[in-house]
């Protein structure tokens, strides 16, 4: 009985002591920073991997949230740059506690950003002030294409000079240690300084026999200022954009034309021939058509000697019809029938009559005039000024105005119009295109009725 009742009591001892001894804890985690950006704001997922234990204290410093008792806390969001430790302190109800700390770096938020400023304007040299805006990067990498320099590694480098013409691009890259950014801007250098300038010529003085206005037609470029000097003409110089000038005397002249801006500065000369005033103005190569080409407006019958345009039919207007004073009627493509009328007149050779017509005095047919006239080809073509037409007298006669065929080639046909110009039109060749048939001729006559 004794030893049945030892056995009893030596096992309910053991038992005791097997109840007593705690179990251990082991702290542990990953903190692993989503989509690897180390920029603010970084959310950081935690994951639990303790053992043993059944209670946990976070402390996230500087995060959000800033403390938690979960088991698995998600994700924390760290919206500020800097170092920031993670703690956890694990433990079990037996009294067993374990600790670890981590340590997570926050990078600045990266902001890219620069100002290109160019100093005064646009002209070559183009200087330009770069001014860095960015935030959050610890490194720059700077491109300027064409500039002088080409590339900094400065957060804020010098002033570029650009100088060729066209687009240029300023090109940042910058990097926070973890990620890179890039942004770029372009500025233009404008076209370099030239300096240039058209000479024209007022048509009714294309011939350059004084007196003669000219017009200028500046044609610069990057140019802000001008400055015209002159020889011969009525004004000695101009600061004017497109000047005009007046010549009275006959001779070589010079135009010079300095065109300047803040930077630059460029000198042309370009010089001009005004001859003696000979009060003959030569027209050549004029095409009049015959009536149905005239008609089909094709070639016109209707000449202004002040415009100097063939008009047909389809053209005549108020306005037309008042500068015209050559008109030209050729019956057929035979030309067996050709005659030059007077504006006024028209209506009595199948023409519709001319608006606000004038009227001009013809000889067709000098040899048969009985006018007192004589004036050959000869003198058409050794015509330099208007002494031998100027003493003519003009006088129409029934005989004179006859039609004429083109067996006379070339034929010269005299005229005066309502101004009191006299000239003479010498028919070169007759063109035998059907329906589209025409007269070439030339034209002397006076740039002024006599005085």
């Amino acid at each position: 009985m004794k030893r049945t009742i030892y056995f009893l009591l030596t096992v309910i001892t053991f038992a005791a002591c097997i109840d007593e001894v705690a179990l251990p804890v082991e702290a542990d985690f990953k903190a692993e920073i989503v989509d690897g950006d180390n920029s603010a704001p970084v959310r950081v997922k935690i994951t639990n991997d303790s053992e043993g234990a059944d209670i946990y204290n976070w402390i996230f410093e500087g995060g959000n949230p800033s403390s938690s008792t979960d088991e698995n806390p998600g994700t924390i969001i760290y919206e500020q740059e800097g170092e920031f430790k993670i703690i956890l302190e694990a433990s079990n109800r037996d009294g067993s506690m374990d600790r670890k700390e981590a340590t997570i770096q926050v990078k600045p938020t990266v902001v890219i950003g620069f100002n290109a400023t160019i100093i005064d304007n646009n002209f070559s040299p183009v200087e330009v002030e770069i001014q860095n805006t960015t935030v959050g990067a610890t490194s720059y990498n700077w491109t300027f294409e064409g500039g002088n320099p080409s590339s900094s590694t400065e957060e804020n480098p010098a002033n570029v000079i650009f100088t060729s013409p066209g687009e240029h691009t300023i090109k940042l890259k910058v990097s926070n240690g973890e990620e890179q950014y890039e942004m770029e801007k372009t500025i233009e250098v404008a076209p370099l300084l030239v300096a240039d300038f058209d000479i024209n010529v007022a048509s009714e003085d294309d011939d350059f026999q004084v007196p003669v206005k000219i017009s200028l037609a500046n044609k610069s470029v990057s140019t802000t200022s001008y400055n015209w000097t002159f020889e011969g003409a009525d004004i000695n110089s101009s600061i004017e954009e497109n000047p005009e000038l007046l010549f009275t005397t006959p001779g070589v002249y010079s135009i010079e034309l300095k065109s300047s801006n803040s930077k630059v500065e460029e000198t042309i000369t370009k010089t001009i021939e005004v001859f003696e005033n000979t009060n003959i103005r030569l027209l050549e190569n004029i095409k009049l058509g015959i009536n149905t080409a005239h008609s089909n407006n094709s070639v016109g019958a209707y000449f202004s000697t002040e415009t100097r345009i063939v008009y047909t039919k389809e053209e005549v207007t108020e306005e037309t019809g008042k500068i015209i004073d050559l008109t030209f009627f050729g019956l057929d493509s035979d030309f067996t029938f050709n005659r030059f009328v007077s504006p006024d007149d028209v209506q009595s050779f199948a023409f519709e009559a001319i608006p606000n017509a004038t009227k001009t005095k013809f000889i067709n047919r000098i040899e048969d005039c009985n006018c007192g006239v004589s004036f050959s080809v000869d003198d058409f073509d050794n015509m330099t000024n208007d002494s031998v037409i100027k003493d003519l007298t003009i006088n129409e006669t029934t005989e004179g105005l006859k039609e004429f065929d083109n067996s006379v080639l070339p034929r010269v046909i005299l005229f005066e119009n309502s101004e009191g110009i006299k000239g003479a039109i010498k028919i070169k060749e007759f063109v035998n295109d059907g329906l589209n048939s025409y007269i070439r001729v030339d034209i002397k006559m006076q740039k002024e009725a006599n005085k």
